[in-house]
């Protein structure tokens, strides 16, 4: 039995959509990048909860960094979160692994949407060693906001992929994993990330309206 994490609460309690964002392989709940995405949804009236895998949360409190916990440890916990919440006006995902294992346990939760903020497709340089199976007929509406040359996934690459028709993908320009474009692409960091967060404000608009029309 897992202790319960930690969270993080932005935005009012009472909301239409409940956003749940995890975090990166790397970084905790509360990186520039995170806060980002957490303060601009909040400020869009949705209720935004952030919380540490365990590995993440035991370096919060030690120092001593160690590796990701192993995947049954990842959906678990946040297996653990939807319930804690409660499925139905919950949208679940996050940066990169934390986005990826929300993806693996959608369907199984029953939660109303996902959003995935630089999906690992693949590991870095491993082209062959996709993580896609079960993005090929997933049901929950779901959002993949990538950048064009995330090394991860690029453009490129991910054009080749059969996906889920209930998956849009949206691409940030010449961003890379956390959507941060070359200086000579003609725009910059912030206009990224405000694309970015726009896109998945359209994206629970959109959820809204098919909600209502249900």
């Amino acid at each position: 039995m897992l202790s319960e994490p930690d969270i993080l609460i932005d935005g009012p309690n009472k909301a239409q959509w409940t956003v749940a964002l995890a975090h990166g392989a790397g970084a905790a709940m509360d990186t520039p990048f995170m806060n980002h995405f957490a303060t601009g949804l909040a400020d869009a009236g949705f209720q935004v909860v952030r919380f540490e895998f365990p590995y993440m949360a035991a370096f919060r409190k030690s120092g001593a960094r160690k590796p990701p916990d192993r995947e049954p440890v990842l959906r678990e916990t946040w297996l653990n979160i939807v319930a804690k919440l409660g499925p139905e006006s919950l949208v679940i995902g996050g940066k990169s692994m934390g986005g990826r294992i929300a993806s693996m346990i959608a369907d199984e939760a029953g939660v109303a949407g996902l959003v995935c903020l630089g999906y690992p497709f693949h590991p870095v340089g491993k082209l062959d060693k996709l993580r896609i199976e079960h993005l090929q007929a997933i049901e929950t509406p779901t959002l993949i906001v990538q950048g064009e040359r995330d090394s991860f996934g690029s453009r490129e690459e991910v054009k080749k992929y059969k996906l889920s028709g209930t998956i849009k993908m949206t691409w940030i320009k010449d961003g890379d994993h956390s959507f941060k474009p070359r200086k000579s692409s003609g725009t910059t960091e912030l206009e990224n990330l405000e694309t970015a967060l726009q896109e998945i404000k359209t994206f629970l608009a959109k959820m809204a309206i098919s909600t209502a029309e249900k």
